[in-house]
């Protein structure tokens, strides 16, 4: 699975500084959010908007050269992973366009369920579009709203009843700057304090690396203004919609550990999930392993909670990126061998609690097992920090179709043999939500329980979501 994106925004009150290098540096601690593309976009008052964007890696787009140019006190900065819209340069973001007597760039983090209808009825009163991203779609709708009302808060307001969907958006027009988070705050989005620049991000580790003192998270349904230095906040009045959804992924897979959202510790979360799988499934087992990195915390709540020794029994190979989708079962294991090696000496003749983060087709846990089996593990009992994913995802996680989800399609029975396990556990959703520390009706569950926080399409389907333009 991949999350779609990550973004900032920092404003200067001091105009003669370089916000460049603060927006590459807080966009390289969120690599893990995107990497397909990367763009920043800046504005100074010679030559007014600086923008450049590349295919890739943060590191690997941006050297010194692509930085000098963007000089500016005022600026946005995306990493980006495709759901809606294909891996091109086109969709890179953020996304760049005239406004008024000016320009408006924006970077966004979420997905817009019905940015077909949205995007046609743009066509129709004559938008051209340049990409095929919802994206651009939220950009032309500013657009289009502000030329009716003449306020950017009175039209973000006008289209928040408009959108359906999850949207974290920094915006730049000209020189100001604009944060937004949607009504059920679905997507992480924090501000923060560095001398006189005031910083978004979508997770406090962007703040951690700029040493920036974090104020606090936004709202759901906030609207942060920065306006001639002058910061403001504004609350969109759409109470019916107006309601936390946040999405139980960020805390079990996608943040990392050593972010803070919406004032739970990531990392501390994963610890607790960990102790509720061993509550859950106390194993008598030689070892703990986790299939790193994510499950890492995981195992170690279980490691504490069980008293069973902690062990890294798989190697992560860091500088494998993504393997070809390989036809055979032998080429599947070997795209995991290159990801994951197994230490045979520490695992031969051993009980084993593995852990991992979710299961989601199946593919790679099956390989995983045959690869502990065969380095001389004895017994393997696999716990997941994910209840069963049953459906798919519609605000911003690409997964796969349900028709794809082994846990939709079989019992935990059932994919137990297929995955050759000696024993299968997931973490309840009672416990999830415990060890998250929020209410079920403040969390967005619904790939686990169907139950989705906003209204669906009936005729939306995730093959022709992802794949929509």
């Amino acid at each position: 699975m991949r999350d779609k994106c990550g973004v900032v925004g920092i404003y200067s009150k001091d105009q003669s500084k370089d916000v460049s290098a603060p927006i590459y540096y807080a966009l390289y601690s969120l690599q893990h959010r995107g990497q397909e593309s990367a763009g920043i976009a800046t504005h100074n008052n010679i030559k007014g908007l600086n923008y450049y964007c590349g295919m890739g890696l943060v590191a690997d787009v941006f050297k010194t050269y692509e930085l000098q140019k963007l000089s500016g006190y005022v600026g946005i900065g995306h990493v980006r992973y495709s759901t809606t819209g294909q891996s091109k340069l086109e969709n890179s973001q953020p996304f760049v366009t005239d406004f008024e007597d000016g320009y408006i760039a924006m970077a966004h983090n979420g997905d817009i369920v019905n940015s077909k209808i949205l995007r046609d009825h743009l066509v129709d009163l004559g938008y051209e579009f340049n990409s095929d991203t919802d994206s651009e779609v939220l950009c032309y709708l500013i657009k289009e709203q502000y030329r009716k009302l003449g306020n950017i808060i009175d039209a973000l307001e006008e289209i928040s009843k408009m959108v359906i969907g999850s949207y974290s958006l920094v915006i730049m027009i000209n020189d100001e700057l604009y944060i937004v988070r949607d009504p059920k705050g679905m997507k992480p989005l924090a501000i923060a304090k560095k001398d006189d620049m005031f910083i978004a991000a979508s997770e406090t580790v962007a703040f951690d690396v700029l040493s920036a003192d974090f104020i606090r998270d936004l709202e759901p349904g906030e609207v942060i203004s920065v306006v001639d230095g002058e910061v403001s906040s504004h609350i969109l009045e759409i109470t019916s919609e107006t309601q936390n959804a946040r999405c139980m992924f960020e805390y079990v897979y996608f943040a990392r550990p050593d972010s803070v959202i919406d004032g739970r510790s990531v990392f501390d979360v994963r610890l607790d999930i960990g102790k509720k799988l061993y509550e859950e499934f106390p194993f008598d087992a030689d070892l703990i392993v986790p299939v790193p990195d994510s499950a890492i915390p995981f195992a170690l709540g279980y490691s504490r909670a069980s008293g069973i020794p902690y062990g890294e029994g798989l190697i992560k190979n860091r500088y494998v990126g993504r393997t070809f989708i390989m036809p055979s079962q032998e080429e599947r294991e070997l795209a995991v061998k290159l990801k994951l090696n197994p230490l045979k000496l520490g695992l031969e003749g051993k009980d084993i609690v593995l852990i991992d983060d979710s299961i989601v087709r199946g593919t790679t846990s099956a390989s995983l097992i045959h690869i502990l089996k065969e380095a001389g593990a004895n017994k393997i009992y696999l716990l997941v920090g994910c209840p069963p994913v049953v459906a798919p995802c519609f605000y911003g996680v690409a997964m796969a179709s349900k028709e794809e989800l082994i846990a939709a399609n079989y019992s935990i029975e059932e994919i137990r043999l297929q995955l050759d396990a000696d024993a299968l556990g997931y973490i309840s959703i009672p416990s999830l939500i415990d060890a998250i520390g929020f209410g079920k009706d403040e969390l967005c569950l619904g790939c686990i329980t169907e139950d989705y926080p906003t209204y669906l399409p009936d005729d939306l389907e995730v093959e022709s979501y992802y794949t929509f333009y």
